[in-house]
């Protein structure tokens, strides 16, 4: 049985750990607070550069642009969004196992062929892959301590060369979308080549025939750099989001869970405490009767 220095001292740590704990699920509710207007802010970029995209492509065949054109697959990139750090329960454990499930489903002849290859944007989807052997075309890490657009347009600058290159036919991103602050939902999309749905005119939405200048070619090619970045720009913050949503309900729990056992521990202390004390008076009792006896 645990002495009373022993159980005080496991109160005393578990105390410091609910501190802790606590300290964190406040930080994370204040990051979560500024991911969530990050993601409202770049809600209304999103929807006009895709609807001008849409417009635009009606007045010239798409399929002449080399990142619209579908072409026969021969290899595949995964774009693996995880976190680059953990306390953040389940996160990047189902990102990850969702990631590898997707390629040896979806695309098993191509991994036994070699012929699939990772980048990962997070530390923990690095690990996790770079551990079991995958080949990864590059990794990103320590990108959401300070999230910067400019990250995201890089890594699309890096994936297009590859793509236009014919180093691999098709580019899927796979991450967490956030929904609320205990539930975030796995997504698997295509990335390149730019699936005909994005290029879909909207119903509701009443065409207006604009006059383009220079061309409508040229617009294009403009605009279609400008959306891929902003595609990935919205899985980060999207990601960013669900981790911080993530990490508060772990933290949560955590400290929930520190405050159960303290209760556990505080009723073995006081148990503990009550057995010595009556230990000692049935021996100051005890005592008292043989001097009785002795007298």
């Amino acid at each position: 049985m645990a002495t009373l220095r022993e159980i005080r001292s496991r109160i005393t740590g578990v105390k410091n750990t609910q501190k802790i704990t606590n300290a964190m699920k406040m930080v994370a509710a204040a990051k979560l607070r500024r991911a969530q207007e990050g993601i409202l802010a770049a809600r209304p970029y999103a929807r006009k550069i895709s609807q001008l995209l849409r417009h635009v492509v009606t007045k010239v065949d798409p399929s002449l642009h080399p990142l619209f054109a579908p072409r026969e697959v021969h290899g595949i990139l995964y774009v693996v969004v995880t976190a680059d750090r953990g306390l953040c329960g389940a996160f990047n454990a189902n990102i990850a196992k969702a990631a590898e499930h997707e390629m040896r489903t979806t695309a098993a002849d191509f991994m036994k062929e070699g012929k699939v290859r990772l980048v990962t944007v997070g530390k923990k989807g690095f690990e996790y892959f770079g551990k079991r052997g995958y080949s990864l075309f590059s990794k990103h890490v320590g990108i959401f301590g300070s999230l910067e657009f400019q990250r995201a347009r890089g890594i699309v600058d890096e994936v297009t060369a590859g793509y236009l290159k014919g180093e691999f036919d098709r580019v899927v991103l796979v991450y967490n979308e956030f929904k609320s602050v205990i539930q975030q939902r796995i997504v698997v999309e295509q990335l390149l080549p730019i699936p005909p749905e994005e290029l879909a005119p909207e119903k509701s939405h009443v065409q207006v025939d604009y006059i383009y200048e220079p061309s409508s070619r040229e617009i294009i090619d403009a605009l279609v750099p400008k959306h891929l970045n902003f595609q990935l720009w919205r899985v980060l913050l999207e990601s960013n989001a669900a981790e911080q949503g993530a990490r508060m309900s772990a933290m949560d729990n955590a400290t929930e869970n520190a405050k159960d056992i303290i209760k556990g521990l505080s009723l073995s202390f006081n148990n503990a405490r009550q057995a010595a004390i009556t230990k000692e008076l049935l021996e100051i009792v005890g005592g008292a009767e043989a001097l009785k006896k002795a007298g």
